[in-house]
């Protein structure tokens, strides 16, 4: 198995750590969508979505393709949709532990 570079780990894994960021993921779960889309669902500004979107890019989730004026935002493959999913599999398990915890960043 290859091992990743913990720092890399830890790049890739902040794409996870904001609420819009996940809002964002949640999204474009099922289907792509344009920024404009994004900004209905979420309701959030324009400016917010466009810097998360970068993050997301950036942390290799989520991909645009470009098609005339619009840009439609996906996530950038399956194995980040089973991710999500797993995400919400282990958060079932652990749903109150967490809302217990004290520790978190808010």
């Amino acid at each position: 198995m290859l091992k990743v570079d913990m720092d890399t780990k830890v790049k890739f894994l902040h794409g996870f750590s904001h609420k819009t960021r996940i809002q964002i993921l949640e999204c474009i779960k099922n289907n792509e969508k344009t920024v404009t889309q994004i900004i209905e669902d979420i309701r959030s500004s324009q400016s917010s979505i466009s810097q998360h979107l970068a993050c997301l890019k950036g942390c290799g989730l989520v991909v645009g393709r470009q098609e005339g004026k619009y840009v439609y935002y996906s996530l950038r493959n399956q194995k980040v949709r089973e991710l999500l999913t797993m995400f919400d599999d282990v958060l079932e398990d652990v749903e109150n532990d967490v809302a217990c915890c004290e520790n978190h960043i808010s």
